[in-house]
Protein backbone atom coordinates (compact mmCIF):
# COMPACT_ATOMS: atom_id res chain seq x y z
CA UNK A 1 0.00 0.00 0.00
CA UNK A 2 1.42 3.36 -1.01
CA UNK A 3 1.68 6.40 1.25
CA UNK A 4 -1.25 8.00 -0.54
CA UNK A 5 -3.39 4.88 -0.09
CA UNK A 6 -2.56 4.81 3.63
CA UNK A 7 -3.42 8.48 4.03
CA UNK A 8 -6.72 8.03 2.17
CA UNK A 9 -7.65 5.01 4.29
CA UNK A 10 -6.93 6.98 7.48
CA UNK A 11 -8.90 9.97 6.17
CA UNK A 12 -11.87 7.78 5.28
CA UNK A 13 -11.88 6.19 8.75
CA UNK A 14 -11.78 9.67 10.33
CA UNK A 15 -14.59 10.92 8.07
CA UNK A 16 -16.76 7.90 8.94
CA UNK A 17 -16.13 8.42 12.66
CA UNK A 18 -17.81 11.84 12.31
CA UNK A 19 -20.91 10.36 10.62
CA UNK A 20 -23.35 10.34 13.52
CA UNK A 21 -26.58 10.95 11.61
CA UNK A 22 -28.75 8.40 9.82
CA UNK A 23 -30.26 9.35 6.47
CA UNK A 24 -32.38 7.84 3.75
CA UNK A 25 -31.66 8.80 0.12
CA UNK A 26 -34.58 8.11 -2.19
CA UNK A 27 -36.32 8.98 -5.41
CA UNK A 28 -40.06 9.53 -5.53
CA UNK A 29 -42.39 8.95 -8.44
CA UNK A 30 -44.87 11.73 -9.28
CA UNK A 31 -48.05 11.94 -7.22
CA UNK A 32 -51.12 10.25 -8.72
CA UNK A 33 -54.35 12.26 -8.88
CA UNK A 34 -57.62 10.35 -8.45
CA UNK A 35 -60.35 12.20 -10.36
CA UNK A 36 -63.11 10.31 -8.54
CA UNK A 37 -62.05 11.24 -5.00
CA UNK A 38 -60.30 14.50 -5.90
CA UNK A 39 -57.24 13.50 -3.82
CA UNK A 40 -53.64 12.87 -4.75
CA UNK A 41 -51.73 9.81 -3.63
CA UNK A 42 -47.99 10.31 -3.07
CA UNK A 43 -45.80 8.57 -5.63
CA UNK A 44 -43.86 5.44 -4.72
CA UNK A 45 -40.56 6.05 -2.91
CA UNK A 46 -37.53 4.01 -3.99
CA UNK A 47 -34.78 3.94 -1.35
CA UNK A 48 -31.26 4.02 -2.79
CA UNK A 49 -29.35 4.28 0.49
CA UNK A 50 -30.14 4.26 4.19
CA UNK A 51 -27.37 4.47 6.74
CA UNK A 52 -24.69 6.57 8.37
CA UNK A 53 -24.05 10.11 7.25
CA UNK A 54 -22.90 13.53 8.36
CA UNK A 55 -25.30 16.36 7.60
CA UNK A 56 -23.78 19.82 7.82
CA UNK A 57 -24.77 23.31 6.76
CA UNK A 58 -22.64 24.83 4.01
CA UNK A 59 -20.71 27.59 5.77
CA UNK A 60 -20.53 30.14 2.96
CA UNK A 61 -24.17 29.71 1.94
CA UNK A 62 -26.35 32.66 2.86
CA UNK A 63 -29.57 31.11 1.61
CA UNK A 64 -31.75 32.31 -1.21
CA UNK A 65 -35.34 33.51 -1.06
CA UNK A 66 -37.60 32.13 -3.78
CA UNK A 67 -41.29 31.68 -4.52
CA UNK A 68 -42.89 28.24 -4.09
CA UNK A 69 -46.54 28.45 -5.04
CA UNK A 70 -48.11 31.24 -3.00
CA UNK A 71 -45.39 31.52 -0.39
CA UNK A 72 -41.81 32.60 -0.16
CA UNK A 73 -39.28 30.01 1.01
CA UNK A 74 -35.62 30.21 1.93
CA UNK A 75 -33.29 27.70 0.29
CA UNK A 76 -30.56 26.69 2.75
CA UNK A 77 -27.65 24.55 1.53
CA UNK A 78 -26.46 21.41 3.30
CA UNK A 79 -23.83 18.83 2.52
CA UNK A 80 -24.60 15.18 3.21
CA UNK A 81 -21.47 13.03 3.50
CA UNK A 82 -21.85 9.25 3.35
CA UNK A 83 -19.10 6.61 3.55
CA UNK A 84 -16.81 6.74 0.52
CA UNK A 85 -17.40 3.07 -0.28
CA UNK A 86 -21.19 3.41 -0.42
CA UNK A 87 -22.71 1.61 -3.39
CA UNK A 88 -26.13 2.12 -4.92
CA UNK A 89 -28.39 -0.46 -6.57
CA UNK A 90 -27.17 -1.47 -10.04
CA UNK A 91 -27.76 1.31 -12.55
CA UNK A 92 -28.86 3.89 -9.95
CA UNK A 93 -27.33 7.37 -9.90
CA UNK A 94 -27.87 10.31 -7.58
CA UNK A 95 -29.73 12.97 -9.53
CA UNK A 96 -31.02 16.45 -8.72
CA UNK A 97 -34.53 16.29 -7.32
CA UNK A 98 -33.95 13.14 -5.29
CA UNK A 99 -34.45 13.57 -1.57
CA UNK A 100 -32.61 12.87 1.67
CA UNK A 101 -34.61 12.41 4.87
CA UNK A 102 -32.74 12.80 8.16
CA UNK A 103 -33.92 9.72 10.08
CA UNK A 104 -31.82 10.12 13.23
CA UNK A 105 -29.43 12.77 14.55
CA UNK A 106 -27.82 13.91 17.77
CA UNK A 107 -29.41 17.27 16.91
CA UNK A 108 -33.11 16.51 17.44
CA UNK A 109 -34.03 19.56 15.33
CA UNK A 110 -32.67 17.79 12.24
CA UNK A 111 -34.79 14.64 12.62
CA UNK A 112 -37.55 14.61 10.01
CA UNK A 113 -35.94 17.27 7.80
CA UNK A 114 -36.21 16.56 4.08
CA UNK A 115 -33.37 17.82 1.91
CA UNK A 116 -33.51 18.04 -1.88
CA UNK A 117 -30.49 16.82 -3.85
CA UNK A 118 -28.86 19.42 -6.09
CA UNK A 119 -25.72 17.45 -7.04
CA UNK A 120 -23.11 14.90 -6.01
CA UNK A 121 -19.32 14.95 -6.04
CA UNK A 122 -17.23 11.90 -6.87
CA UNK A 123 -13.49 11.35 -6.66
CA UNK A 124 -11.03 8.56 -6.06
CA UNK A 125 -9.08 10.67 -3.57
CA UNK A 126 -12.06 11.85 -1.51
CA UNK A 127 -12.53 10.78 2.10
CA UNK A 128 -16.34 10.65 1.80
CA UNK A 129 -18.99 10.78 -0.88
CA UNK A 130 -20.57 14.23 -0.69
CA UNK A 131 -24.08 15.06 -1.83
CA UNK A 132 -25.11 18.70 -2.19
CA UNK A 133 -28.64 19.39 -0.96
CA UNK A 134 -30.95 22.22 -0.01
CA UNK A 135 -33.65 22.61 2.61
CA UNK A 136 -36.68 24.08 0.88
CA UNK A 137 -38.65 24.92 4.00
Amino acid sequence: MSGLDSALAAGRRAAEARMRDTVRLYSQAPDVFDRVTGHSTPGVKTTLYQGRARVSAVAQASGEDTQAGDREVRLLEYQVAVPWGTTLPLGARVLPGMRVDVVASSDARMVGVTLWVTGAQFGDQATAWRISTEDRS
